[in-house]
């Protein structure tokens, strides 16, 4: 797997065993312009782009994941970069409906296969104490929208359509390819 994503990682070593885990560098990561699907879409295909060719494995996967801005279906809310643009993403979600994004690509025998799949997400509405907790925790750092679903937001944050999946990073078609 070409990605530096723990969560990813874990949910790929459960379904099929020991897996390879390899960050890429030198990515641009920056959103091009269009919807959220697309935009999400656009950065996997440049992470597939980036896997060296002849790497030797049987089969390479790579993901992006991206939340829509609950007001405007165009605008990608990614990670934040410190605690100050933490705070401000999880204070827009708070109280709110989003829809997250995954893109996955696979490439198997040289050939790539992109799925994107999105899930709806509701967060309760957070007092001041519980964001400054989320941050405290650091269960921010390195996620879309701050938040990680399976982590301290999972106590005020719930799946409201979709698939789990699509919230944890992966567009959950790709996956049953390897299962």
């Amino acid at each position: 797997m070409a990605s530096a994503s723990e969560r990813r990682a874990q949910i790929l070593n459960d379904r099929i065993g020991h897996v390879h885990v390899q960050p890429l560098s030198g990515v641009d990561e920056t959103p091009p312009s269009g919807s959220v699907p697309s935009q999400v879409l656009a950065i996997c295909r440049r992470k597939g782009e980036a896997v060296p060719q002849g790497h030797g494995f049987q089969g390479v996967v790579v993901a992006d994941t991206m939340l829509e801005d609950p007001d405007d279906p165009n605008l990608a809310i990614g990670k934040a970069s410190d605690e100050f643009s933490a705070v401000s993403m999880i204070k827009r979600l708070s109280g709110r409906r989003h829809k997250v994004w995954s893109a996955t690509g696979i490439q198997i025998c040289g050939d790539w296969t992109f799925f994107v799949e999105s899930a709806i997400v509701e967060i309760d509405e957070l007092s001041n104490d519980e964001i400054a907790h989320l941050i405290e925790t650091g269960s921010w750092k390195g996620k879309a929208g701050s938040y990680d679903l399976a982590g301290e937001m999972g106590k005020h944050a719930k799946l409201v359509d979709g698939d789990e999946l699509a919230v944890l990073g992966f567009a959950p078609s790709a996956l049953k390819l390897l299962d």
